[in-house]
């Protein structure tokens, strides 16, 4: 299963064996050719009933635990986690009313995974940029946030259908790379033509996060 960006095993025993990736992890199934040098980058395998289940993580950002199943005490992330992006309790009123919970950043907000779950920092710059709101957004009104709730889904699916975005490290669980970096629209495009006002998009830093938008139709009112 999956919540957020947490994969959920469940085990024999009642528990469930938690992983989140990071910014580099992955499974995937291990390569049973003995000739190759042993990865490095392999933090932990487990040995199934048709091969091995493997764990790569090159930064070891990632975070793999047991836990009694559905009991998330011991990751408040995880156990704080909103609503899925599809499913019909991600709805345009919910989602305004938590955003305006908070003073924060609207992408500060994004990223702790509270008003939704899943939007990491690529997809964040997409949606808010399709939306038209700007990232350092403090207050975001209920017709924004219902562009914003729209354009969550509507990124999240793009992502989705192109197999993940790929700029370094994403991989399935094949080995293989995703296509969605081909079609991103705004992150990672700072100093390129805006393709909605030709205005130059920025790059700045948000909650330590960096950060591409468009100053011309992504402004801070």
């Amino acid at each position: 299963g999956r919540r957020g960006k947490y994969l959920l095993v469940g085990l024999d025993d009642g528990q469930e064996l938690v992983v989140h990736p990071g910014m580099t992890g992955m499974l995937r199934i291990a390569n049973d050719d003995a000739s190759e040098a042993p990865d490095p980058y392999v933090r932990a395998a487990w040995q199934l009933d048709d091969g091995v289940l493997e764990y790569r993580d090159v930064r070891r950002f990632g975070r793999i635990a047991v836990v009694p199943k559905g009991e998330y005490a011991s990751m408040p992330t995880l156990a704080a986690q909103g609503p899925e992006p599809f499913d019909d309790a991600f709805a345009p009123d919910p989602f305004w009313r938590a955003l305006r919970a908070s003073s924060v950043h609207v992408k500060t907000q994004l990223l702790s995974q509270r008003p939704v779950a899943g939007v990491g920092n690529i997809y964040a710059d997409e949606a808010l940029w399709l939306a038209g709101v700007h990232p350092a957004a403090r207050k975001v009104t209920r017709p924004q946030a219902a562009r914003l709730h729209d354009a969550i889904r509507q990124v999240l699916a793009q992502g989705i259908d192109n197999g993940g975005t790929t700029l370094r490290d994403y991989r399935d669980f094949t080995g293989g790379s995703g296509e969605n970096q081909h079609a991103l629209s705004c992150y990672g495009r700072d100093d390129q033509p805006c393709l909605r006002c030709a205005t130059p998009l920025r790059r700045t830093v948000i909650g330590a996060r960096g950060t591409t938008y468009c100053p011309g139709c992504q402004r801070l009112r």
